[in-house]
């Protein structure tokens, strides 16, 4: 199949880089607000009867490819009126700058708007993102993979499961960038994680994606640190018409998606609807997908003052996994050539396998729904006031396995031990020995000793964000509101298989304590005798209650534009457990959290051509419900004595230059985060019984310093290239020393410095560590990033394109070992490894025809071009090189895929 598909594609891109030139009809502009001349961002430029556009870049340029010489263009923008242009001649024309005149019939969505900026007047770091660049290059790369061109992001893959994938901006991981959708937030609330396989339908529906890193343009009470990343959907301008799509790849990928759109109506109603599929057998063995999306949006325009919008998304999907913890060293990474096929050994994962019947079994699978509803209502209250008031809410249902077993085999579910195979139960072919496991239970006399459950992580959210805006007069704008969220996340542990065993004993319900769970006390409780459906290890409710106000005031002159904005919050988060506590205990004591930011800025345009910006402001920040308010948020009601407020203070700086053919962006920043809450993955140590076990620490009071210079360029030396670049350098390191207590990860119990279970959480015996950090870089993201691509474009319906993307002084994460459990006290730590410097190419290409009547496009993507190998994850061993690293994780190698779309 990868043959056939490789030889495919390579015949395509072959006919389309030889198709002859000839005469084209190619459509430039730059589409601006009429009242301030500032250029609008996002705008929509469509060939009328066709889904054929684009949108404005940052500085509202735009430039068309037209099927034919005889067309009327349609102009959009949100709260503007619409404009249409009608082309009669062939050949490159400039329409020159398009003024768009506010339209009170086209209401603009203050929540959407006000948590985008504007080039040329936020005075903030951004990238805008067209639809058409994700759709040109998306091919089966992930969402967050799009965005490795934007300066500051790395994008990876980590364990290589459908969705799996992570972001990093300026070295901060996704837990302190604020991913919005609409203006609504979607980072989990008890972590701040974003789970990127419940979104994998936003690249399809996406109007417009922007990336604002560091303190960002958001007006929400709860703000980001490492940046923003800000996708808005279509909604009431969306064109008539619709598409379908069907594209293919390697490793049995497969992807089906269509949508219409109604346009708006006379009587003032639109709809846009688009569902899709994808399937496949996963790059990585055994990580077989299935994913739907689905995306609705209803809007109705009753009057000049009101207008309302239903949106409805989700992506239903499950998919097996590589455990994020399965990677290896570099040397076992050779080893497994003896399973693998040649040249695809680091596809290998160390828990894919089978029962004894030859069915598929895994001991990684993840299973989620969660969709998001949102409902806004745009009132226009007289010419220079508005209110924008979206309430959303998300239902959120499914599991990821989670392996429980006896003390004896408590560390046997996972494939890898500290980066060496794990070969307790490996067949000879080296296939997880699930079949051993299932015997091993069936000639047990205790019941199971190995068993599968399925961590289950429901949730119910609840949300309003109303804003208020106010045009005081020519040059201020004042913008208002207020943040409220409510969220529980409903956590439980259901058995879902016995592995062949009568029955399973949980050995956590020996640490129950009779005084917070009167049940415990009967002495058959901790031996009870359970089966599928039971629940076991946990069972609780993650409770936070937030509520905030916020404010910007606004100065703009033409050429200079300035902001001053604050906002304060509260937040309520505590816990209800079922597990560990009777119903006269369950509920925990409510932590309440006051948390501020006050930030501002101001942009001065030189003239046409340049501009100045700079922005500062401190954040206090409310630490999160897990490993942050409580010490160990799964299992006890005991509260982290050292919580405090996270602090960020932040300041930056930067200049731009525009031309019609070239534009250059170069910022410098500087990011202060002190009293971190840090939790450290899970490493094996032994408990005085000899059994291995897993532990992990939870840290307080870290502090760390991100700063950098940033680049970003691009050009258009002639109507058939585009050229873009960028260039990243960051200066990423921890702190100071900070402190952190030792916890079985297992069963949630504290550990006493000979590893066995300590008296208490926090008590003299509990294990400690301090940790010497000074100057030690952070792990995890490559610190200099670049990246060049070029566009070409040889005729009006052909495309081709390469990108080039480089990552270096990538350092591996620092962790913990058994020793450093066994010493305690204080230890200093040594820089870890530097990861090996890498780069990769990607190639795209897309030819447009007529099918029949209807506007087609063939595409062909070549993700890592020429199948470089390299490391994209690592942590840090005990000699701090390639020999010691372990959890080493290697990038994707050379992924093919093509796709055909029919627009009517």
């Amino acid at each position: 199949m990868r043959v056939q598909v490789f030889r495919s594609l390579f015949i395509f891109l072959f006919t389309v880089c030889c198709s002859a030139v000839y005469a084209q009809t190619v459509i430039t502009g730059t589409v601006v607000d009429a009242e301030n001349n500032e250029p609008l961002i996002g705008a929509t430029i469509v060939q009328s009867g066709t889904t054929n556009g684009t949108v404005t870049d940052v500085d509202g340029k735009f430039e068309l490819t037209l099927s034919s010489s005889n067309v009327t263009l349609t102009i959009r923008s949100l709260g503007y009126s619409e404009i249409q242009k009608r082309i009669t001649r062939s050949g490159r024309q400039d329409l020159g700058v398009i003024p768009m005149s506010i339209d009170a019939f086209a209401l603009a969505d203050v929540t959407i708007t006000s948590s985008i900026a504007i080039d040329r007047k936020t005075p903030v770091a951004l990238s805008t993102v067209a639809p058409t660049y994700v759709h040109e290059r998306l091919g089966m790369q992930e969402f967050p993979e799009i965005l490795k061109a934007t300066p500051g992001v790395y994008a990876i893959k980590r364990g290589g499961g459908y969705g799996d994938s992570e972001i990093y901006m300026r070295g901060f991981e996704t837990s302190n960038i604020a991913v919005m959708v609409n203006g609504v937030p979607m980072n989990d609330m008890e972590r701040g994680a974003v789970y990127w396989s419940n979104w994998m339908g936003l690249s399809d529906v996406a109007r417009s994606i922007q990336t604002q890193r560091g303190l960002g343009a958001s007006k929400l009470s709860n703000p980001s640190v490492g940046g923003s990343i800000n996708i808005v959907t279509r909604t009431i301008d969306a064109q008539k018409g619709g598409m379908v799509s069907y594209g293919i790849g390697q490793d049995g990928y497969n992807k089906l998606l269509f949508s219409v759109s109604t346009g708006l109506s006379d009587s003032g109603w639109a709809m846009t609807l688009l569902g899709g599929k994808e399937w496949g057998d996963g790059y990585v063995q055994g990580t077989e997908f299935e994913g739907y999306k689905y995306f609705l949006n209803i809007a109705k325009r009753f009057n000049d003052a009101h207008q309302l919008s239903l949106t409805v998304f989700g992506a239903p999907q499950v998919h097996n996994q590589r455990g994020s913890y399965d990677g290896l060293t570099i040397q076992n990474w050779q080893g497994v050539k003896q399973y693998m096929e040649p040249g695809e050994e680091y596809k290998y994962n160390a828990t894919y396998g089978f029962g004894k019947n030859g069915e598929r079994k895994t001991s990684a699978k993840n299973k989620y729904h969660k969709p998001q509803i949102s409902l806004n209502h745009m009132w226009q209250i007289d010419e220079k006031s508005s209110l924008s008031t979206a309430l959303y809410a998300s239902i959120g249902n499914g599991y990821g396995y989670s392996g429980q077993s006896t003390s004896a085999y408590s560390s046997s579910w996972y494939g890898v031990s500290n980066g060496v195979l794990n070969m307790q139960f490996r067949n000879a072919d080296g296939t997880f020995a699930y079949d051993q496991i299932q015997e091993m239970n069936e000639q047990s006399e205790n019941g199971s000793q190995m068993i599968m459950s399925v961590a289950k992580n429901n949730h119910r959210w609840f949300g309003l964000v109303s804003t208020y805006n106010r045009q005081l007069n020519e040059q201020f704008n004042f913008y208002g509101g207020i943040d409220g969220r409510y969220y529980v996340g409903i956590h439980t542990n259901e058995i879902i298989d016995l592995y062949n065993g009568a029955y399973y004993v949980d050995r956590n319900r020996a640490t129950v304590d009779p005084i917070n769970n009167a049940a415990a006390a009967n002495p058959g409780f901790a031996t009870e005798k359970l089966t599928v459906g039971d629940v076991v290890y946990r069972d609780y409710d993650g409770n936070v209650v937030q509520e905030g106000a916020f404010g910007q005031l606004e100065y703009d002159n033409g050429g200079l534009s300035a902001f001053v904005a604050g906002s304060i919050n509260n937040t309520s988060q505590w816990r209800y457990d079922r597990f560990y506590y009777d119903k006269a205990h369950a509920k925990s004591e409510v932590v309440n959290t006051i948390g501020f930011t006050a930030k501002g800025g101001a942009n001065y345009n030189i003239n046409d051509y340049h501009n100045v910006f700079a922005n500062i402001g401190v954040i206090s920040r409310a630490p999160f419900l897990s490993n942050g308010i409580f010490m160990n948020s799964a299992n006890s009601h005991a509260l982290n004595t050292d919580r405090r407020n996270e602090k960020i203070f932040s300041f930056e700086i930067g200049y731009g230059f525009r031309s019609d053919y070239f534009s250059l962006n170069v910022n410098a920043y500087h990011t202060q985060w002190n009293d971190k809450t840090l939790y450290r993955p899970p490493f094996d140590y032994y408990t005085p019984e000899g059994d291995k076990e897993r532990a992990t620490i939870s840290m307080q009071g870290v502090d760390a310093t991100h700063q950098g210079i940033e680049i970003d360029l691009t050009a258009d030396p002639f109507t058939w290239l585009e050229l873009s670049g960028m260039l990243s350098i960051g200066d990423w390191r921890w702190s100071n020393t900070a402190s952190g207590y030792f916890y079985n990860s297992n069963t949630g119990q504290p550990i006493a410095t000979d590893g066995g279970v300590a008296s208490g959480i926090g008590a003299a015996d509990h294990a400690k560590m301090e940790l010497e950090l000074n100057g030690v870089k952070v792990g995890g993201s490559a610190q200099t990033t670049a990246a060049l691509g070029a566009k070409f474009k040889p005729t009006k319906d052909i495309k081709v394109g390469i990108d080039w993307t480089f990552f270096g002084r990538n350092y591996a994460e620092w962790a913990f070992s058994s020793n450093d459990l066994q010493m305690g006290g204080h230890k200093k730590l040594d820089q870890p490894w530097r990861v090996p410097s890498s780069s990769t190419f990607d190639l795209f290409a897309s030819y447009s025809f007529n099918l029949g009547p209807f506007p087609a496009t063939v595409s062909g993507n070549i993700s890592n071009l020429f199948d470089q190998e390299y490391i994209s994850s690592a942590y840090d061993g005990g000699n701090h090189d390639w020999q010691s690293a372990y959890r080493v994780f290697y990038g994707f190698g050379r992924q093919l895929s093509m796709g055909l779309v029919v627009n009517f």
